[in-house]
């Protein structure tokens, strides 16, 4: 598999420095759970059914932190179905996934452990998997799109230590959609673009803002067409006519924009099926303990007692977008509260993060962001793209980012964004990585590179392989960052300071029912 091959030694290390992330990320998290006690926190806590075993008491005492607030949900969805309305803003790709695993690969363990620590179990050991994958892909994406192997080697490894990484390791569904994200990506970067929409259509899926990726197919279509009408009159005449071009982009883009809209709609269908179709007798199949919650909480039950949901009788009958408003009071401008300042604090440094990458490449590139990168230049007409974090390649995803960023914070729950970023975006980890390189002397030590802008340059430590100087963990450029620590540009610390603190925390909030991002 190309992905994990052995042959790139940065690739090994990314893979290497994952797994020991993840391993300390499941230690630190067992041990803060053991020692803090839990909030009484007014969350989802659906009742168990069977009694605990000594392994399930002993399971959720090493891995309960990875299962609060949200996981909840994915693993009651997992256990039990869509059995509550609001259960449904979460989509079906994840939960299918824990269940397979649970049922599969984790039967073996069916004498010893109950359905449900089978899937909290899945869902450690799947999140994991696919966190390091994701890293390995962010890697390989940023060495196609950058053209810095340096730059996308250091931003693969913030990735393993990033700000969201609480929820990379609890049962959400963060890790898989980053996973089939920055493949999906990496793939239309290659040319596979068939094989980039599947995976985003997979993405789609998982989660509901996977539908905007469907963006990059767009734009990667109409910069392919809006290139060929610029070129040279010699060329064009060995092309086909333009108006076979442009039915071709249309149809081909159409296709590949349904395929990722379409589980998302399956899924809007299956809803209204469960809560608007007949279901007289539903709640007799309904355990008494899960019918009891429903009614202290407030839950809808489909088919209860004959009576449909408001959404229902709307025209386009969207059940995800009548939960976000109705249950949690999503919508634009809804969370601009005074009470809720504390949260907006929360987002500040992503927030700062976005603008100031988009501000960056904006100085950079006005030309390029007024044409929409839809304009020949002459580096791509030598064959010579551009390189680094302001390099053409990277204004799509600079857009996309500050997209997410703009309705995330007008219209979210605004503590959201660090994972909301984290998972959907290479940007926060490709400019956290640019601005290290070239604000941070020590990355600058030895040799020269032509390829960079920086005082000095990074060819040494950033692009030789790995433990190839005898000097083991340190020739990880982030290893040795936090070894020196104390001597880092303010700027570096703020950057690190950000991406470790959010690490920390939520760990210790998150796992014990407190409220975090």
């Amino acid at each position: 598999m190309e992905l994990v091959s052995r042959q790139d030694p940065h690739l090994r290390e990314v893979l290497w420095f994952g797994v020991r992330c993840r391993a300390l990320t499941l230690l630190l998290q067992a041990l803060f759970n053991l020692l803090l006690p839990d909030h009484a926190a007014d969350a989802f806590s659906p009742p168990r059914l069977s009694e605990p075993g000594l392994w399930d008491l002993l399971l959720e005492q090493l891995l309960g932190g990875l299962s609060r607030w949200d996981a909840e949900h994915f693993l009651f969805i997992a256990e039990r179905g869509y059995l509550y309305e609001h259960n449904c803003a979460f989509l079906p790709l994840y939960p299918l996934s824990l269940r397979a695993a649970a049922q599969g690969i984790l039967w073996p363990l069916q004498p010893l452990l109950r359905l449900r620590s089978r899937l909290l179990l899945s869902a450690v050991l799947l999140n994991s998997l696919f966190s390091i994958l994701a890293a390995a892909a962010l890697y390989k994406l940023g060495c196609v799109v950058l053209q810095r192997r340096g730059v996308a080697f250091l931003a693969a490894l913030l990735f393993s230590v990033s700000p969201a990484n609480v929820f990379m390791a609890a049962a959400y569904s963060e890790s898989l959609f980053a996973f089939l994200v920055f493949s999906a990506m990496w793939q239309v970067e290659k040319g596979q673009s068939w094989l980039g929409g599947l995976l985003f259509s997979l993405a789609s899926g998982v989660r509901a803002n996977g539908l905007i990726n469907a963006g990059f197919l767009l734009y990667a279509r109409g910069k392919c067409f809006a290139l060929q009408l610029q070129v040279g009159s010699g060329s064009l005449r060995k092309l086909p006519p333009l108006w076979k071009q442009l039915l071709s982009v249309t149809f081909s883009a159409v296709l590949m924009c349904a395929g990722i809209f379409l589980p998302f709609a399956l899924f809007q269908y299956y809803a209204y099926v469960r809560f608007c179709g007949p279901g007289a007798g539903l709640e007799q199949t309904v355990p008494r303990p899960l019918l009891q919650l429903a009614l202290a909480k407030g839950y809808r039950l489909a088919g209860r007692n004959g009576v449909k949901p408001p959404w229902c009788s709307w025209r386009f009958p969207v059940v995800y977008s009548y939960i976000q408003d109705a249950y949690w009071n999503v919508g634009f401008l809804r969370y601009f509260e005074l009470r809720q300042i504390p949260n907006f604090l929360l987002a500040l440094p992503v927030t700062l993060l976005g603008l100031w990458a988009a501000w960056t490449y904006l100085i950079a590139n006005p030309r390029h962001c007024l044409t929409l990168g839809l304009e020949r230049r002459k580096s791509e007409e030598e064959g010579k793209p551009g390189a680094g974090f302001c390099c053409p390649a990277v204004f799509v995803y600079v857009v996309h980012a500050t997209a997410s960023l703009v309705v995330g914070f007008f219209c979210m729950h605004v503590q959201v964004l660090t994972r909301f970023l984290g998972s959907c975006s290479p940007i926060l980890y490709w400019f956290s990585a640019h601005l290290l390189q070239e604000y941070e002397p020590l990355l600058w030590s030895e040799g020269t590179d032509n390829q960079t802008t920086a005082p000095r340059s990074q060819k040494s430590l950033l692009d030789k392989s790995p433990g190839s100087s005898g000097k083991g963990m340190l020739e990880n450029p982030l290893v040795r960052l936090l070894m020196n620590f104390r001597l880092l540009t303010p700027l570096s610390k703020c950057i690190l300071g950000f991406f470790l603190s959010y690490w920390l925390l939520g760990l210790i909030l998150h796992c014990n029912f407190l409220p975090w991002t």
